[in-house]
């Protein structure tokens, strides 16, 4: 993976990169040695190589049997605990995997609850479920998050309606807190088989445990890929600043918030990175929006959204910066055929690849985009494989990490999050609200 800079050549200049450099290397080296705010909460930086290797091996084993014996797999959690999962599987599967059925794709679909509130949204998932064999993975470390929770009971009750209480139980896989918490007590009562959310892992920061590899483990998801991937990512981001994508995505983004460009949009070319950029958004936002700081963090997919958005960022309010994540090699070498009549205008682009028409037009973006004062950086990913994403995964956690104590602010907590909670606790009339 490589960071290219040319979109930011005329916004920045050496005297600013030199004196961030130095104050990048600092805040870093502090939270590799466990000294800056919110330490406790740093399990995520060793976790590609220290992760427990027996609980992965039952990961392993569980994906298998939910591999083989379901039609569907339905992951219950809302924010972290389904993000990383979501990402990955759109990032890594056939754009159209629910659509081709296990007998084509030789996997399950794969769908989430818990997302949300939507009565239409949870009945639709039910009417899909009706003629499948399926199965639960339940992720809340608590196991009494409002959404979550509510999801789970619907979904538990179907289950058993339809296998009885014994057999849906060896259905149902909980990811939850190792000692204590309502869905700890439950599956303990019940019998399901249980993986644990470590507790010095944030959810944001927990793809790379149980709640990220059983999801994707389930639907034949290569996680020992993704771990190493991982891995390499962690040895790269110990490097010097010079060689050191993380700390140079933190202090360029920084660098850039400090001359007033408060907004970053990711984009991307591809369709498979949609919720990949919908990770970014909740490990970014969660982590530096707090005490009046942070930079917004938005997302486009293009070239769809230059219909939309494109217009407001050519000419709109000069506070953005714009990130794009640029995918190297694509499966697919889909051509533009040729027609009898050049109806269409387009016989100058007959025999040419849809990718090599899709790196110019990223070129073209980025050139108008910066001629228009949009800082732009990009971020070349090689291609869509597990080994790849791992890598994405950790550099942009611990670009995360950085970029938030540069900020000034603790990266891993989140005290905003429970403000609309407490609102909505006391019109439901919660006791104690």
């Amino acid at each position: 993976m490589q960071i290219d800079i040319q979109g930011l050549q005329h916004f920045l200049s050496d005297k600013e990169l030199s004196r961030m450099t130095a104050l990048t290397e600092a805040v870093t080296k502090d939270l590799e040695k466990g000294k800056g705010a919110g330490a406790e909460f740093t399990g995520w930086l060793d976790l590609p190589t220290e992760y427990d290797k027996k609980e992965f091996e039952r990961i392993i084993k569980a994906g298998r049997r939910i591999k083989r014996n379901s039609d569907a797999v339905v992951v219950i959690g809302i924010g972290g605990s389904y993000l990383g999962a979501k990402a990955a599987y759109e990032f890594l599967a056939h754009p159209f995997q629910n659509q081709l059925g296990k007998a084509k794709s030789k996997a399950p679909e794969l769908y989430f609850a818990g997302i949300n509130l939507s009565a239409d949204y949870h009945q639709g998932l039910l009417d899909v479920l009706e003629s499948k064999d399926w199965s639960i993975i339940m992720i809340s470390k608590s196991g009494t998050t409002t959404e979550p929770a509510i999801a789970f009971r619907i979904l538990k009750e179907k289950l058993e309606a339809q296998y009885g209480k014994t057999k849906a139980a060896k259905r149902i896989f909980a990811i939850t807190d190792a000692k204590k918490g309502a869905l700890r007590k439950l599956s303990e009562q019940e019998g399901y088989e249980t993986f644990v959310v470590p507790d010095d892992v944030g959810g944001r920061f927990s793809v790379l445990t149980a709640v990220g590899l059983l999801p994707l483990a389930a639907v034949g998801i290569d996680i020992k890929s993704l771990m190493k991937g991982a891995a390499n990512a962690m040895q790269d981001m110990k490097a010097p600043f010079g060689k050191n994508i993380a700390m140079q995505y933190a202090a360029l983004r920084n660098i850039l918030y400090n001359k007033g460009k408060s907004t970053e949009i990711m984009v991307s070319f591809e369709p498979r990175m949609t919720y990949l950029m919908e990770w970014w958004k909740q490990l970014f936002g969660e982590s530096e929006g707090k005490e009046n700081k942070g930079i917004f963090p938005a997302s486009a997919i293009f070239t769809a959204d230059l219909h939309s958005l494109g217009q407001y960022i050519q000419e709109g309010r000069r506070n953005i910066f714009e990130t794009a994540l640029v995918l190297e090699k694509v499966k697919s070498n889909l051509k533009v055929p040729r027609a009898e009549k050049d109806l269409d205008g387009l016989g100058y682009l007959e025999g040419k690849s849809l990718h090599y028409i899709n790196d110019k037009a990223i070129e073209g973006v980025r050139n108008a985009h910066v001629d228009g004062e949009v800082p732009n950086i990009r971020l070349v990913i090689p291609k869509a494989d597990a080994l790849n994403l791992g890598y994405l995964f950790y550099f942009f956690e611990k670009a995360c990490a950085i970029s938030g104590y540069l900020l000034g602010v603790n990266p891993f907590d989140q005290p905003g999050v429970e403000a609309y909670k407490r609102n909505m606790f006391e019109l439901l009339e919660k006791p104690g609200y």
